[in-house]
C-alpha cells in the first residue's frame, strides 16, 4: 500500500521542515507502506521549497491562487492509495497520522475527517477562530443533518477511490469552502463510509495565512448557497 501526504504551502519556512519532520516514517516502514510526501506550493518567496526538497519532498508548484486550487490539484497529482492532507505549520498531528491510518484500515473507512477542538494546544486556535468554527460547524450539522464537530479541520484520510465517487474535483470552490464541501460530499454519498474522530491542534509555526472574519463569512455563505443550489 502507498500513502501520499499532501502539503499545501505559502511561504511556511518556519512550519515546513517541523511538518515533515513529525511524520513516523520508521512506523510506514514497520507496516509495509510506501510514503510519498508532496508539497503543493503557491510560489513561495521563502525558503519553503528548498525546504520541503531538501526533506524529501516532491514539490508541485501551483500558481493559481486558493486553498482548494491547492487541493484539487495535489489529490489529482499524488500517487498513494491512501491520501492524508494538512497544513504545512506544525499545527496538525503528523506523528499520528500512521495510527488514523491504521483506524481506516480497521474499520474499512473510505474518508476521515479530524475534530480539532478534542485536543486544542492553549495557544493553537484564538478566541474568534474558534467561535467562527463553532458557528460555521452548527451550520454543517443543521442545513445538511451530518454529525461532525469540526467542519472546518483540514487533516482528512482519503482512499483515492473514494475521490472517484464524488463530483469531479475540479467543480469543487478554489477556496477555503473547499474544506467543508469535500465533506458534505464525502458524508452525504451512501457508497462512501466516512467517519469524524477526535484529534488535536498544536501552536502554528510561522504568520498566520487565515483571516478570521472574511474567510468565515465567505464559508458561511457557501454553505447556504451550495445546501439551495439548483
Amino acid at each position: 500500500m502507498k500513502v501520499s501526504i499532501v502539503l499545501p504551502t505559502l511561504n511556511e519556512e518556519e512550519g515546513i521542515g517541523i511538518t515533515i519532520d513529525s511524520i513516523k516514517k520508521e512506523e510506514f516502514k514497520k507496516r509495509g507502506w510506501d510514503l510519498e510526501i508532496l508539497v503543493v506550493d503557491g510560489n513561495s518567496t521563502d525558503r519553503t521549497v528548498e525546504i520541503a526538497k531538501k526533506k524529501g519532498a516532491k514539490v508541485i508548484i501551483e500558481p493559481r491562487k486558493g486553498y482548494g486550487r491547492a487541493y484539487k490539484t495535489g489529490l489529482k497529482e499524488a500517487d498513494g492509495d491512501i491520501i492524508v492532507t494538512g497544513d504545512a505549520d506544525g499545527t496538525y498531528p503528523f506523528d499520528k497520522v500512521h495510527e488514523y491510518i491504521d483506524l481506516m484500515v480497521k474499520e474499512n473507512l473510505d474518508f476521515i475527517t479530524t475534530n480539532r477542538f478534542a485536543g486544542l494546544s492553549k495557544k493553537a486556535m484564538s478566541f474568534k477562530h474558534k467561535v467562527g468554527n463553532l458557528i460555521l460547524s452548527l451550520t454543517l450539522r443543521l442545513l445538511y443533518g451530518i454529525n461532525i464537530k469540526d467542519s472546518q479541520s483540514g487533516m482528512w484520510i482519503i482512499r483515492k477511490k473514494a475521490l472517484e465517487k464524488i463530483k469531479p474535483l475540479e467543480e469543487f470552490h478554489d477556496g477555503m469552502p473547499f474544506s467543508e464541501e469535500i465533506k458534505i460530499e464525502m458524508f452525504k454519498n451512501k457508497e462512501i463510509k466516512a467517519k469524524e474522530i477526535p484529534s488535536c491542534l498544536y501552536e502554528r509555526r510561522g504568520e498566520a495565512k487565515l483571516q478570521s472574519w472574511k474567510d468565515g463569512w465567505e464559508n458561511f455563505k457557501y454553505l447556504i448557497k451550495y445546501k439551495f443550489r439548483g
